[in-house]
């Protein structure tokens, strides 16, 4: 895929209506043909699954000036009903063709992206980002990616997800190739690794590429997101020839906009007195759409973003992600972060994954509680066992004072645990 850099529209990105032959081969069918296209200021609705046919129409909406509003295909039909009665787009595109709504809000000026949050305890709000901020994320992540003449990104994330996204904005907007794929298929990815210079993976789906034998050597880079990456799967990943980049950043920042620790270029990042961190710089949204009380929420009086999420930074500028805040463990008057307890729990030979949560405790106020899914379920862990291990590593008052077996963890669609539903 080529890009016409000297061609603007109104959203200010480069035009991608040049489209070189080998996107050509795979031309989106119905949803070009039927009904009129989009036009400045629309919010369109695309609802069509990930495939071949999803860079020409990003491209062409945006184009034409107009904002995206990704949706994701597996959701129910109630739950495309319900994110369509709140986004109120001005067209929706399905297989049949683009179709404008009646009712319909436009956006406001220079917005060019409108994308539901991961929604992991609550219901996800509509993130809006400004042209600005999606071209200043992009720009930031190939300063540090040093693209090169044939890059060719691999896209097996979902696109209605911020990840997924930008592996489709880095492409157009830097005049790559990029080959999406419908879903995440651990055989189909391990088997187009060699063709692909560039994927952007979750903790979960790295996990199960390596699982499936995978050589990453063909890729010139890896970026993890999601949650955060276990140091043993980076050490797995590298055996595979895998470089990885952990990426930390939310929809609200436009993506990923730390990596491996480090501030993207532009990208500012502080902690505050109770240990928060706080993003700034231009990959910031707009605000939330139609809720402009959770929009002035969202920043502090100086306009960084309160991610909601504590950490530390150290000496060199490295950040450290402790959790979300909301995550924190009260228990006996002390507080117990989860990522420190589950850090431990997986050096353990008989867990294959791990979360911790708490639950409340007529003694202690919250007791710490490990849901394990063991390596082998005929040999589960002993709670013994594990509070004997976090004895040896952490403050014996933050090991779980209750284990629970389970076949597998609650997961949203980029990894992360779905806490919520483990703590009750």
């Amino acid at each position: 895929m080529s890009v016409n850099s000297k061609s603007a529209n109104s959203h200010g990105f480069a035009s991608v209506a040049d489209v070189g032959p080998k996107t050509r081969r795979r031309r989106p069918s119905q949803p070009g043909v039927g009904g009129a296209g989009p036009s400045p200021g629309d919010l369109v609705a695309l609802t069509v699954p990930p495939g071949p046919c999803w860079p020409e129409l990003v491209g062409r909406i945006w184009d034409a000036g107009a904002a995206l509003l990704p949706v994701d295909h597996r959701m129910t039909g109630p739950e495309i009903a319900d994110l369509l009665r709140r986004a109120r787009p001005t067209l929706v595109v399905d297989g049949e063709g683009w179709h404008r709504q009646q009712g319909g809000v436009p956006v406001e000026p220079g917005v060019s992206l409108v994308i539901a949050t991961s929604g992991t305890s609550a219901t996800p709000r509509l993130v809006e980002l400004p042209c600005s901020a999606v071209s200043a994320a992009v720009t930031a992540s190939l300063a540090v990616l040093a693209p090169e003449a044939g890059d060719r990104w691999l896209a097996c994330l979902p696109p209605a997800h911020i990840g997924g996204l930008l592996v489709l904005a880095r492409a157009l907007l830097s005049g790559s190739e990029v080959v999406v794929h419908q879903r995440f298929d651990p055989t189909a990815v391990a088997g187009a690794a060699d063709g692909h210079t560039h994927i952007s993976l979750v903790t979960t789906t790295l996990g199960r590429l390596l699982d499936a034998g995978a050589d990453l050597a063909g890729f010139r880079s890896i970026l993890v997101g999601g949650a955060g990456m276990p140091d043993a799967l980076r050490e797995r990943a590298a055996q595979a020839g895998g470089r990885c980049i952990a990426t930390y950043g939310q929809t609200q920042s436009c993506g990923g906009v730390v990596y491996d620790g480090i501030a993207l270029p532009g990208v500012g990042m502080r902690i505050t007195g109770s240990g928060e961190i706080e993003l700034a710089g231009p990959t910031l949204m707009r605000g939330y759409r139609g809720d402009a009380a959770a929009s002035s929420a969202a920043f502090s009086d100086d306009g960084w973003l309160r991610t909601g999420d504590a950490g530390s930074i150290d000496r060199s500028g490295r950040l450290r992600v402790i959790g979300r805040l909301d995550d924190a463990i009260i228990s006996g008057g002390e507080k117990i972060w989860p990522r420190e307890v589950e850090a431990v729990l997986r050096t353990h030979p008989l867990v294959a994954e791990v979360a911790v949560v708490g639950r409340a405790d007529p003694r202690w106020g919250a007791r710490v509680v490990a849901v394990v899914v063991p390596a082998d379920p005929a040999r589960p862990p002993a709670l013994g066992e594990l509070r004997d291990l976090c004895a040896t590593r952490i403050a014996r008052h933050k090991a779980p004072r209750e284990l629970v077996l389970v076949a597998r963890l609650p997961r949203t669609a980029l990894g992360k645990v779905r806490r919520a539903e483990l703590s009750t």
